[in-house]
């Protein structure tokens, strides 16, 4: 299995939900289809097959933070 990432959905209520995925596009493409659409709610589903319903009109941002490998240590070839 490759890596995963991390996406965090902020809400009005100045709470966030963080869920880790494998292609940040495909929840990135779904929120903006459905700010687009003007749905009611968007669903997005983690690595692990949980789903979460967040309601369009809650959201106040989206980050994706893409997964990084670890700094080197020891000596360059």
């Amino acid at each position: 299995m490759g890596e995963t990432t991390k996406v965090r959905v902020g809400v009005q209520s100045a709470r966030e939900l963080e869920i880790e995925v494998d292609q940040p596009e495909t929840v990135r493409n779904a929120i903006e289809a459905a700010v687009a659409a003007g749905d009611f709610m968007v669903w997005l589903s983690d690595t692990r097959g949980r789903q979460y319903g967040v309601v369009v009109d809650k959201l106040a941002f989206v980050e994706v933070e893409f997964a990084r490998g670890r700094p080197g240590v020891g000596f360059a070839q």
